[in-house]
């Protein structure tokens, strides 16, 4: 009976439904031989070792296993001090966490993203990390750039909202789309919906008529979003630099490597991105834009605009750009003209911490960093890479909206010399290898499984702020210096990987039961020593 009690006693939190797969519900012979597993391996003389060895990636669905040799090196003579492998450790293994990002995949890992991105965007609103305090000065906004339509879908729109938070959002909705004198689509499918869908409604994003909708033009607007981004950005940066020069604001010379002046304008936007796939599977982003300054003798730092350019003008460039750019694709033999690439009507530009409140640095920073371990969640569909063996699956010209959004990738992805002129692509089309000559469009069979989409979920400027690099290097380097032994020391291990998951579903049990543990005393000591430093406050 007691080790029956040790076990009781580990699992204090409630799992989260992302781990499904590895805390299996309590019923006869399922979770039998995981209780199996956990008294064996709890019962064991080395569970101490053992659970502190895993302990880098003890939260984690699917750690990396490696076997090698890792020693610790002098940091000044470059002597070896002492070496072990990992045949020496619990399991005769090193664990290491995935760092997947995405947080159907990993919850664990995707956690520690989310705080990375969250410091990434944050850092560029109020300083830190390296960022000067002064950038909470700078005009900032935050935009919202959506997708055009491709076709009516089903939707949820709230004319008037009295609720007090979006996120809890429970007012009455208006009818998705109520026509008196519509007809029919030439597929014979009405044109009208008069339901008051709830948010959480499956119909949501989905087409009125699937053969109305083009899913063509949809995979391909999510190929070249980023591109169609990348004009915007600049369209914006001139607009600023033109009324720098109405305003009689001269530019600045900026000496260049090879000691020649290039004078470049007084202003430059720096921006933090975060993609969102909606339910209807486009991609639209969210944009942090601040407004900097040049410094002609240090050109890389972060300084204010000149004074006479105010946030004001910076949202008159992101409307005129979002207005004016347009990306017309290369010729395919589809649509040998090429599709057009162009903003959805919907471009919301806010300010960040006007008087009302509602738009905070925290409050942006947050919402940006929930999207950046997200992907297609939202549309339903979360497979990895497809292959021509995987994509059968996945692909239907005749199927649901995302069958056909995928079969849209694969078949305009096909190699060029594919005479396949119309219709819809057989099975050898699909299957067929990707052309060896240049192809723009070879990527939508690359990034099928994201719907066409390949950028990454959050990027930024260069000059905005930290980088996930530097984060981490900061965070390695903490916990070496947690041992004043290791001071001078360096690790370096000559690994290979060997596989990936825990041993068996007893050991993830255990080792992500303790993570969260760790966790939540963590985040119980800080609210305490936020509480005391409070306390602190108010007696001063």
């Amino acid at each position: 009976m007691r080790p029956r009690l040790v076990v009781l006693r580990l699992p204090s939190l409630p799992p989260p439904q992302e781990e499904t797969a590895i805390f299996t519900a309590y019923r006869p012979g399922l979770a039998a031989g995981r209780d199996a597993q956990v008294l064996h391996r709890a019962a064991s003389p080395g569970f101490s070792g053992w659970l502190e060895h895993t302990r880098p990636a003890g939260g984690c669905v699917r750690p990396v296993r490696l076997t090698g040799t890792i020693a610790a090196v002098d940091r000044n003579t470059g002597r070896v001090l002492s070496e072990q492998h990992t045949d020496e450790l619990p399991d005769r293994t090193l664990y290491k966490a995935c760092g997947n990002r995405r947080e159907s995949a990993c919850p664990d890992c995707a956690w520690v993203y989310q705080g990375d991105a969250y410091q990434v965007v944050c850092r560029g609103l109020t300083g830190g990390k390296g960022v000067p305090a002064s950038v909470g000065r700078h005009p900032v906004v935050f935009a919202t750039f959506t997708a055009p339509s491709f076709g009516p879908v089903h939707h949820r729109h709230v004319p008037r909202h009295t609720c007090r938070t979006r996120q809890r959002c429970d007012c009455r909705p208006a009818p998705c789309h109520a026509r008196s004198n519509a007809g029919a689509c030439p597929h014979g499918q009405p044109i009208a919906c008069f339901a008051r869908h709830d948010a959480d409604d499956p119909r949501l994003g989905q087409p009125l008529c699937l053969d109305c909708n083009d899913h063509a033009h949809q995979v391909v607007w999510n190929h070249f979003s980023g591109e169609l981004w990348r004009r915007t950005k600049q369209a914006a940066e001139r607009h600023v630099g033109a009324t720098c020069r109405r305003r009689g604001i001269p530019k600045v010379g900026i000496v260049t490597a090879s000691g020649k002046v290039r004078w470049v304008p007084p202003v430059r936007v720096s921006h933090g991105k975060v993609a969102e796939m909606q339910r209807r599977a486009a991609v639209h982003f969210h944009v942090l834009l601040r407004l900097d300054g040049v410094d002609p003798d240090d050109p890389d730092a972060l300084v204010p605009p000149p004074a006479g350019i105010t946030v004001d003008d910076l949202e008159d460039a992101i409307h005129a750009a979002a207005r004016q750019i347009t990306v017309t694709t290369p010729p395919h033999p589809d649509q040998p003209q090429g599709w057009l690439i162009a903003w959805g009507e919907q471009v919301d530009v806010r300010r960040i911490n006007s008087t009302d409140g509602e738009l905070t640095d925290s409050k942006v920073a947050a919402y940006l960093a929930k999207y950046a371990t997200k992907a297609t969640e939202a549309t339903g569909h979360t497979s990895t890479r497809l292959t021509p063996a995987t994509v059968d699956n996945y692909a239907d010209p005749g199927g649901d909206h995302i069958a056909r959004l995928i079969d849209a990738c694969w078949h305009l992805g096909r190699p060029t010399h594919t005479d396949v002129t119309g219709g819809a692509a057989t099975a050898d089309d699909r299957q067929a290898s990707l052309d060896t000559k240049p192809n723009v469009y070879a990527g939508l069979r690359r990034w099928a499984h994201m719907l066409g989409y390949g950028g990454h979920f959050l990027t930024k400027a260069r000059r905005y702020s930290v980088t996930f690099g530097q984060l981490r290097e900061t965070r390695a380097t903490y916990r070496c210096n947690e041992d004043d032994d290791s001071a001078d020391t360096i690790t370096i291990g000559t690994l290979t990987y060997i596989g990936s998951g825990w041993l068996t579903e007893g050991d993830a049990f255990l080792a992500n039961t303790a993570a969260r543990q760790r966790r939540e005393s963590r985040r119980i000591g800080r609210e305490e020593l936020a509480h005391e430093a409070w306390l602190v406050g108010a007696a001063a």
